[in-house]
């Protein structure tokens, strides 16, 4: 086993592969071995649930969160993206590359952005351990296989991976079925939008194993021009349920096709034109104006994990997971009089620069573990947990053509970086009752981060940090519907590598209050939360891109965001649900100092780049029958700055989106159980908006536009 786990770190690509893959059987057999000598202890109903146990937060936790359940992803699940699915929750703005959910998407939460949304998957980290952006892409459909989610506003409960400085979010995947079950479903849609999905259970055979899986295929153009996605995924479980134990072993990914839209669009093309997209344009040798049809980002995913979770008793408790993420792809430009010595070539004759089309590639394997040992009663809910990471990235890139091609020979590299990252942590919480009113809740965790980065192109990187991150609170309920509770939180976090890139090197830190009163009755139920986040050295948007979409950040001194977030769900009649949520902040910089040219200039407190004072959603849902629901959602969100000096020539305008949605389900006695019929109208108003945006200084600003009025609909037959 040892030989096994060297491998795992030190042996070739090719060994670590093979090491991975026997590190997950050798554990299978272990505890199947040991199955076998399992005591007859108390039954547990559905022993998913506590795959998430170590990292979701619950009524009795002093933070504020929002769960989005199967039924509730289900009614929107025709294609679009899961953050897409999620832009109807608090303090949540969403952006499509593509213009209509499909592709690459992003999402910001409290104005900080996905790179520092920290995501799990079953407890298992997500985000990239270099960018640490989320990029649903890579795992098109996912929501068909997701048995819910919890998002974490602020800095939450511990939680594996890169910290949270504006939200956590959990996602669970599937949980097993009893009984044996079929699913195809298809969708189609504005932009020749569809989606092909397939699903199955064979139940529980014995009473104890399942095999579960899904195959989907999305495609679309896009609202962008050019802007089409081509994107396959697949998922595959197999479970053993005992008396008390479960074991889950998980099989999934996607590999995705998208051509490139993240360079936006100025403002006067935003009026003459808002689905020009100027990625893969040229000019020919004879003078016309040309656009290479595979401007492309590609890229190919695969996740594999591995779960045991033990109860020992009624008390005790533990979950244990081995996993393994392989990530390989590339993505393809056309560069016009691209200088010579830019892609390690020489000068052919007296021409210094040449047309050609390069690749950038990435090959990084991720694998680690993560563990969580849980003992309750009735007074004391205790959990200790944690997990080790290990990431390997190489970066390389590669001419496949040239108008002069040089001295190059086919499978040459005009650049090799390498990095390396560890990150290893281990947190307690606990939940004690001190009297039947008071609860009070602790958190401590400690993390360890090596990360170390060159090569040809790359900044040298060579940092280790130590964070200490603790949190408390107090949970009093007032009576059966009303608690309060209170919080302070202290989270620390590292730059990505694009912040090595552009010198910004400081961690940054974050201590959080957060204040609330959770109120719930028959048919009313309210959350009212107050947050002060301080900040020191933390790492802002600037409005700028890098040459492949991601965020170009800086440290700031100090800045705080301040807020009050409401949410409430109210029954209207027996058959009207209002569900409204509405965000009111102030995101400032303190002391903003820029240089002008001239020298450095004060510029006082300053709103942080892409951070609304305002953000409203709105749903209301109308269900005449059981089997028939109509929904009419809305999204309200402020006007927000592209930058930090607060240019009034730099701000995208508010916005309003509005959504119908429409699901009826036809129960049938022959052949199917039921068949499902779902449509979704999109910006019914057809408001032309635009939700992101870019600002590189010097007036060069550009814009991601949304697509008007489009719809989906789509049939499932389940049998």
């Amino acid at each position: 086993m040892n030989h096994l786990f060297y491998q795992c770190r030190k042996g070739t690509k090719s060994q670590r592969h093979k090491a991975a893959i026997s590190c997950f059987l050798l554990l299978a057999s272990f505890l199947s071995s040991a199955q076998q000598k399992e005591q007859d202890t108390t039954k547990i109903n559905q022993l998913d649930d506590v795959l998430v146990t170590a990292v979701r937060a619950t009524s009795k936790t002093p933070v504020s969160f929002s769960n989005l359940s199967k039924k509730e992803i289900a009614s929107r699940n025709l294609g679009q993206d899961i953050p897409i699915l999620m832009n109807f929750l608090p303090s949540v703005v969403t952006t499509s590359d593509a213009g209509n959910g499909v592709g690459y998407t992003g999402i910001r939460v409290r104005g900080s952005d996905a790179t520092r949304v920290n995501v799990t998957i079953n407890g298992i980290p997500y985000n990239d351990s270099e960018s640490h952006g989320t990029f649903w892409v890579n795992m098109p459909d996912f929501a068909s296989s997701t048995e819910s989610l919890q998002l974490q506003r602020g800095v939450g409960t511990s939680t594996n991976g890169a910290g949270a400085f504006g939200a956590s979010l959990n996602v669970l995947t599937d949980s097993y079925s009893e009984k044996a079950s079929g699913e195809i479903s298809n969708s189609f849609g504005s932009f020749n939008t569809r989606k092909h999905t397939v699903k199955f259970s064979t139940g529980l055979l014995n009473d104890h194993f399942e095999i579960a899986g899904r195959l989907s295929n999305i495609d679309s153009h896009g609202y962008i021009d050019r802007a089409f996605s081509e994107l396959h995924s697949y998922f595959l479980q197999g479970t053993y349920v005992g008396k008390s134990t479960l074991i889950k072993a998980l099989v999934f990914g996607g590999k995705e096709r998208t051509y490139q839209s993240w360079n936006g669009i100025d403002a006067a093309t935003l009026e003459s034109d808002r689905t020009f997209n100027p990625s893969g344009m040229y000019t020919d040798a004879n003078g016309d104006v040309r656009f290479y049809d595979n401007e492309t980002d590609n890229y190919r995913q695969d996740h594999y994990q591995l779960h045991l979770n033990q109860n020992f008793s009624e008390n005790w408790n533990l979950n244990f997971a081995l996993h393994y993420t392989k990530g390989k792809g590339y993505y393809e430009n056309y560069k016009e009089d691209a200088a010579f010595e830019d892609y390690g070539l020489l000068p052919v004759g007296a021409e210094t620069a040449t047309d050609l089309i390069a690749q950038k590639w990435l090959d990084n394997d991720f694998y680690g573990y993560t563990f969580s040992l849980n003992y309750k009663n009735d007074k004391l809910d205790l959990l200790i947990g944690g997990g080790g990471n290990k990431y390997n990235g190489a970066h390389f890139g590669k001419v496949i053509w040239a108008r002069f091609a040089s001295q190059s020979e086919p499978g040459d590299h005009y650049y090799d970086d390498c990095a390396d990252k560890t990150d290893n942590n281990a947190f307690t919480k606990v939940n004690y009752q001190l009297t039947e009113k008071l609860n009070l809740f602790g958190d401590v965790q400690f993390r360890n981060v090596g990360y170390r980065a060159d090569g040809a192109q790359a900044t040298v990187v060579d940092d280790n940090f130590n964070f200490f991150n603790p949190k408390a609170g107090l949970n009093y309920t007032l009576d059966g519907k009303s608690t309060f509770y209170f919080s302070y939180a202290i989270a620390n976090r590292e730059p990505n590598r694009t912040d090595y890139e552009g010198g910004s090197v400081k961690p940054e830190k974050l201590g959080d209050f957060e204040l609330g009163w959770r109120f719930s009755a028959s048919k009313f139920r309210l959350n009212i939360n107050g947050y002060y986040m301080r900040y020191k050295d933390q790492l802002v948007l600037t409005g700028a891109l890098d040459d492949v979409g991601n965020p170009i950040r800086t440290n700031v001194g100090k800045s705080y965001r301040a807020g009050i977030e409401a949410e409430a769900v109210v029954k209207i009649l027996k058959k009207f649900t209002w569900r409204s949520n509405m965000t009111i902040s102030s995101n400032k910089n303190q002391d903003f100092v820029i240089d002008n040219g001239s020298g450095l200039v004060n510029l006082g407190d300053t709103n942080i780049a892409f951070s609304p004072n305002i953000i409203v959603g709105n749903m209301l849902v109308f269900q005449p029958a059981e089997s028939l629901s109509l929904a009419l959602m809305t999204k309200f969100v402020d006007q927000q700055y592209m930058s930090n000096i607060d240019d009034e020539n730099s701000k995208l305008d508010a916005y309003t989106q509005t959504d119908f949605s429409i699901s009826y389900e036809l129960k049938t006695k022959k052949i199917f159980k039921s068949i499902i019929f779902t449509g979704l109208l999109n910006n019914v108003f057809d408001e032309k908006y635009v939700s992101n945006g870019a600002d590189y200084g010097g007036g060069y600003i550009y814009y991601f536009p949304q697509a008007g009025i489009n719809f989906l609909a789509g049939m499932t037959l389940k049998f």
